[in-house]
């Protein structure tokens, strides 16, 4: 079942989220964080998928009412994206899908793509009530997530031809999470291009990468919630 656009109390702030829940009508939590697009109906089809799979899914607006189309205009969204700001919309869509009538976790799970990948290791850095974390090729130059206070489990899913998330920079974040000795389980799929998992972007879409990616998720996430 296809799901709605709900308030998201956040202050004084004007906030949205698109919330999907199964047919069951009860399931684990997840959090759906965008790519630099905003919240597309890409992402909402992503929390409509998760609800197909028995889970409650929130997408929140990080960029509270801007979406584009053009790469140009989400570059300068997603710099101007206030991270203090998003910060909070992050707690407060926490607390919101934990308190839903429908959600059965005690904790919730966070998966975010492009920018969103980042703002889910961040998000899990910073919400205790954040049990597992997906991150999808993550970038974004102002965020930096301090992993000392990770305190839940970590899934990667990276591409090899990634100019921004590339194999370097995945080797140094798996380095450093091994360091501080932080449960995590990165994966790179060869021949791929970042945001493969878009399949409204036939340029880098790769069905066998996004499926596989998609089924181990699943499985992580039902592991650990």
């Amino acid at each position: 079942m296809a799901g709605q656009r709900i308030d998201l109390p956040n202050g004084d702030a004007a906030t949205v989220g698109y919330l999907a829940v199964p047919s069951s009508r009860s399931g684990p939590g997840i959090i759906v964080l965008q790519e630099w697009w905003g919240l597309v109906p890409h992402i909402e089809d992503i929390c409509d998928r998760f609800a197909a799979e028995g889970f409650v899914a929130l997408a929140p607006d990080l960029y509270q009412g801007e979406s584009t189309k053009d790469p140009s205009d989400a570059a300068t969204l997603m710099q101007a994206l206030n991270i203090s700001t998003t910060e909070k919309i992050l707690r407060k869509t926490c607390l919101t899908l934990l308190a839903h009538e429908a959600v059965t976790s005690e904790k919730l799970g966070v998966v975010g793509f492009c920018m969103g990948g980042q703002l889910a290791m961040l998000a899990a850095t910073t919400n205790p009530v954040i049990g597992a974390a997906v991150n999808f090729y993550g970038i974004h130059p102002a965020v930096q997530p301090v992993f000392r206070d990770l305190q839940c489990p970590l899934r990667g899913f990276f591409a090899e031809r990634d100019g921004s998330a590339s194999p370097s920079v995945v080797a140094a974040l798996d380095e450093e999470l091994t360091l501080l000795g932080k449960p995590h389980v990165f994966k790179t799929y060869p021949d791929t291009d970042h945001a493969f998992f878009n399949d409204t972007r036939p340029t880098v879409y790769n069905a066998a990468a996004a499926a596989d990616a998609w089924g181990e998720m699943l499985e992580f996430f039902r592991a650990n919630l």
